[in-house]
């Protein structure tokens, strides 16, 4: 690993010493795989490279604000960096500084009796996950990639997950944050509570904010106890129409599973052969529901599943309660994007989300416009939410698939507001979708996002060109 201050110019040199003046020389990077890595998120397979002068690597809050103090007063940009597996090009650089928060990965405290730990910003999703569960607690929010994925990159972007459904998405499980703000300041917002109305929700305001306000450096994080038992019923059917009818259907019965998930029939010939149970031949739409609870509501439920799933069901629904046979269950569904991936080496993947009831409309509209452009579409999502993934598959050394595929995910987006939904479901806006910001949220939105920036960051540097359009 190629680290320290050695520089290939005058101005990486001058940044790069006096930087090294205010933390340490092995906390800044100018060359290497180190900084190339961090000019790229989980976008990088697209082409979508950015540039940046040096990586710095704080290890406390403190540092933090030392290094946005100097490069406000600079005029450097910052362009926050959590685990790099962002899908909307939020964490790529354009200029100045690349502010890693991976050496924040402390456990400031964990209270299971109180229901409620707190964390820095580079702590990992599945290292949450899993400090919840050994106390006998649930940290809902299941974004993927645990392994990489860091607890404020999942703020930044309020990340979502199959879950969401039932639980909601991050933001309903912060109570509280710790973030450095324009010029270098600490702001304390909400804590260790479970309720609190006092003075406008600053907390709310960066969550979602995708590093453009503040940088958010550690949370406070609700949990509940973990549910006893879980169940997953999988129904297959013909096609999109059938499928989104058995939605509708548990829906309008009443029944609240934990996770309500669809695939369609593109993405099913992609993963069926290692779907590990039995599943009929030449199916055209998949719906996964989970339900949890104590045994007995888990019984009582995924029996409500089973009998609203049948109707246009090609077979009797499958029914999983073995713990093992679950685990494996969503290490499949997990794997299901890559299993896409592999059919051309490739694909361009945009998340969406519609009404629910026009969510059979978008998935055969996503199919429709990848023939137009000449490549293979599908969708595969969070069908509770009305939360699309919609891809195209392309050759990503074919310059000339990779101009039509971006193509057809411009058109996404059109669909998508043309249905009364919008262009993120959970993934953010990056610097992909600005582009679409103000024909999806209208003119004045826009304009109020712009004030609320500059009032936190008057000189626009913090992760400029992102989330919010220039104006």
């Amino acid at each position: 690993m190629e680290r320290g201050i050695t520089t290939q110019g005058p101005v990486n040199g001058k940044l790069a010493g006096e930087l090294a003046r205010l933390l340490s020389p092995d906390q800044i990077c100018t060359i290497g795989p180190e900084l190339r890595d961090a000019l790229q998120d989980g976008t990088g397979n697209r082409g979508i490279i950015g540039h940046a002068e040096a990586l710095v690597l704080p290890a406390d809050a403190g540092e933090v604000s030392l290094t946005l103090a100097w490069c406000y007063e600079k005029g450097v940009p910052v362009t926050v960096r959590g685990g790099g597996t962002g899908l909307a090009g939020g964490a790529v650089p354009d200029g100045g500084v690349v502010l890693s928060l991976e050496r924040l990965d402390r456990v400031r405290s964990i209270d299971p009796e109180l229901w409620r730990m707190e964390v820095e910003a580079g702590v990992r999703t599945a290292t949450i996950h899993r400090l919840a569960l050994e106390n006998g607690l649930l940290f809902p929010p299941d974004p993927g990639a645990s392994e990489q994925s860091t607890i404020g990159g999942n703020i930044a972007t309020n990340a979502g997950g199959p879950h969401a459904f039932r639980y909601g998405v991050t933001g309903s499980w912060v109570t509280g944050i710790e973030a450095v703000v324009p010029p270098g300041e600490i702001l304390v917002s909400g804590g260790p509570l479970r309720k609190n109305v006092a003075g406008l929700d600053l907390t709310d305001l960066m969550i979602g904010s995708e590093g453009t306000l503040g940088i958010v450096t550690s949370a406070w994080l609700r949990l509940v106890p973990a549910p006893a038992e879980r169940g997953v019923v999988v129904g297959f059917y013909p096609d999109s129409n059938s499928g989104c009818d058995a939605i509708g259907l548990i829906m309008g019965s009443g029944i609240e599973p934990a996770a309500l998930e669809f695939l369609d029939r593109g993405t099913l010939e992609s993963s069926i052969g290692s779907f590990p149970a039995t599943a009929p031949n030449a199916a055209g739409f998949a719906v996964i529901a989970e339900t949890d609870g104590t045994a007995t509501e888990v019984d009582r439920v995924a029996a409500e599943l089973e009998e609203a799933m049948t109707e246009g069901a090609l077979t009797a629904p499958v029914r999983i309660t073995d713990h093992v046979a679950i685990r494996d269950f969503w290490a499949w569904r997990d794997g299901v994007s890559i299993a896409v991936t592999a059919q051309r080496g490739g694909k361009i993947s945009e998340d969406v989300v519609v009404p629910l009831e026009s969510l059979a409309e978008a998935i055969e509209e996503t199919v429709a416009i990848g023939e137009r452009h000449g490549l293979p579409g599908c969708s595969w999502g969070h069908a509770g939410d009305g939360n699309l993934h919609s891809s195209f598959l392309v050759d990503l050394s074919d310059e000339e698939q990779m101009s039509r595929g971006n193509e057809a995910a411009a058109e996404i987006f059109e669909m998508a507001i043309r249905l009364g939904g919008s262009i993120s479901g959970e993934h953010g806006i990056g610097s992909l979708k600005t582009a679409h910001v103000e024909e999806a949220l209208g003119p004045v939105a826009v304009r109020l996002q712009a004030e609320i920036k500059r009032v936190f960051d008057p000189k626009l540097l913090l992760n400029p060109g992102k989330k919010i359009p220039r104006r």
